[in-house]
Order: structure tokens, then C-alpha cells, then sequence
């Protein structure tokens, strides 16, 4: 027999973690570590494509987004632009911008992961990485975060743990050893998700998208239940009562911050789980749509194709 706070705490610890589950549906794939080092003056451009993360080690910068919005970025900060839109960084007065990856592939090798641009001014100096979310079929995982992430230094969230994985991740970069790959892509794994869960609490709710929504309390204790009981039929007054609102204003409080509405989520989300459970060996439409919940097979596929934009048998095919 446990003690009683043993017991709580094994309880605690076996409770859903949201974010971890969210995603454990949108795999990382790192692609490759490198270091910058820019002298005023000097901007580049980074075109659609690849996720980016940055840890400034010295100096600063300025961020644009893809809708033109500028952040100032200090020593010591993180910045993460994981939607892969396409953005600028500059030294914040500098317009003419150098294309990053032309710069790449005329400055990096194998034995050099260095990006030099820029005058003879002031410096500021990177470590950089490029991933991307292998997301082809949740899309809307990735589409609801944020085009920038900030992490400030003087959030203190970063307490270190920052410089400390850069550190070790341009080490396994530049000394080739058995399982190096492999090491840089857990690397990357785990400062991408740092970066994530510091966002949450930094935000408490008020960034928009699941992201956002996770940081608010009424609204992340809806979402659990969601992602406890994900083939329950809850309803709208049920999601109300867990998160301890009137049902009108937890219905407009989740669209507010998730971006969807309460039912219109949970069916999103049990079709997303419908999709890992027709990727199994031996899965059946029809076994898949009782277990998630639905009446019908007719209805799961129409619902099915309709996120998904292919059939339920088509689902191991597109792995």
C-alpha cells in the first residue's frame, strides 16, 4: 500500500499530459545545427520552408514576421519560427536582406557549420537549427501555433538549459561520432518542446490556438477531460461543468482561445486518433468508427474524408 500523498502523486503523474499527446502526432525531424555570426551591417531572408529555432548567444536582433510585425530580440533569448512561413532577421536598420540559404550552401560543410555574413560593425552571434514538423495529416497541429515564439531571457524560463543544448548540439555536429544523427534529432526534440511548454506558461492563455488554450485553467481542465475521454459523447453543458463555467460562456471563452468550438474540437481530435487506429495492421472502418464513437461506418468516412481529404482505407497508405 502506498502512502496517501505516494498515492496522489502516482495519480498526478498518470494524468494526461496535453501537450506531450498533442505532439506525439507531429513527429520532428531535425535536418541540420549550425552557428551565425553576423557584423553590422546585415539582414537575411528566410524563404517558406523549413522550422527554425535560434539561441542568441551575443548581441541582437530584430525579427519580422511574415505579416511584417518586428520583435526585438536581446542576449540570451530563444526564438522559434515553426510554421516555416517565411521571415526576416536584421540588426533592425540594415533592408538590404541576404538569401540564408544561399549563404548556406556557398559557407557550410560538413567540417564547417558556420554562417559569417555582414560588415564590420557590431556583432551578433547564433547558434541556429532547421526541423520540420512531419505533420502532412494533422496539419492543423502546427497551423494553430504561432508564425514567432519568444522566449526572453529575463522570463526565466530559460535558466540555462538553453546555451546548454545548443552547446551539446553543435559538439555532436562537428565531432562526427556512431549515432550523432541520431543525437542532434533527440537535441533538437527536446529544445523544441522546452521552447513550447515555456511559451504556455509565459502566454497563461493568452495566445490563441491549443497552444494558448493549454495555459488557461478553465479552459486546459476541458481540454483534459477531451483528451481523457476522447470517445465519450460529451457535451457542450458537460465541458462547462468540468471547466466550472455557465455554458455559454465556456463555449465562447474555448472558441475564443482554441480558435474551434468545444465539439467541433473533440470530433477533430477523435479523428485524429481514428487516423492513428487505421494505420494498424489489421484495422477495420468499421471496428475504428464504433471505438471512436460513431453510429455509423457511412458517417465515420464521410467525417473521416472530410479532415483527412482520403478514405479511412487509404489511411496506411499515406504514412
Amino acid at each position: 500500500m502506498h502512502a496517501p500523498s505516494s498515492k496522489n502523486a502516482i495519480m498526478l503523474a498518470s494524468r494526461v499530459d496535453l501537450l506531450s499527446q498533442i505532439l506525439a502526432m507531429v513527429s520532428l525531424h531535425g535536418e541540420i545545427v549550425f552557428t551565425v555570426e553576423l557584423r553590422q551591417p546585415w539582414a537575411l531572408r528566410f524563404h517558406p520552408g523549413a522550422a527554425y529555432f535560434f539561441i542568441v548567444l551575443e548581441g541582437g536582433l530584430t525579427v519580422v514576421n511574415d505579416q511584417g510585425h518586428a520583435l526585438q530580440v536581446a542576449t540570451g533569448d530563444l526564438i522559434m519560427l515553426p510554421r516555416g512561413l517565411g521571415h526576416g532577421l536584421s540588426d533592425g536598420e540594415c533592408a538590404t536582406e541576404a538569401d540564408l540559404a544561399a549563404l548556406m550552401a556557398a559557407q557550410v560543410t560538413a567540417e564547417k557549420l558556420n554562417v559569417s555574413h555582414g560588415g564590420g560593425g557590431q556583432q551578433t552571434k547564433l547558434i541556429a537549427g532547421a526541423f520540420r514538423f512531419e505533420s502532412a495529416s494533422v496539419p492543423w497541429l502546427v497551423s494553430a501555433l504561432p508564425s514567432v515564439i519568444h522566449i526572453p531571457k529575463a522570463s526565466g524560463e530559460t535558466a540555462g538549459w538553453a546555451e546548454g543544448l545548443g552547446y551539446f548540439m553543435m559538439k555532436e555536429a562537428q565531432d562526427v561520432y556512431p549515432g550523432a544523427s541520431i543525437m542532434i534529432s533527440r537535441l533538437i526534440d527536446v529544445l523544441v518542446i522546452s521552447i513550447l511548454r515555456s511559451w504556455v506558461r509565459i502566454e497563461r492563455g493568452g495566445n490563441v490556438g491549443w497552444l494558448g488554450a493549454l495555459g488557461d485553467a478553465r479552459i486546459s481542465r476541458a481540454l483534459k477531460a477531451i483528451h481523457d475521454k476522447p470517445y465519450r459523447r460529451w457535451t457542450v453543458l458537460d465541458l462547462a461543468r468540468v471547466a466550472g463555467l455557465s455554458r455559454s460562456g465556456f463555449a465562447a471563452r474555448f472558441t475564443a482561445l482554441v480558435k474551434e468550438a468545444p465539439l467541433a474540437y473533440h470530433s477533430r481530435w477523435r479523428l485524429t486518433l481514428a487516423l492513428g487506429l487505421m494505420r494498424q495492421p489489421d484495422a477495420k472502418v468499421g471496428s475504428v468508427a464504433r471505438q471512436v464513437g460513431y453510429d455509423s461506418e457511412a458517417a465515420f468516412s464521410r467525417a473521416f474524408k472530410a479532415q483527412f481529404g482520403f478514405a479511412p482505407m487509404n489511411a496506411k497508405s499515406t504514412t
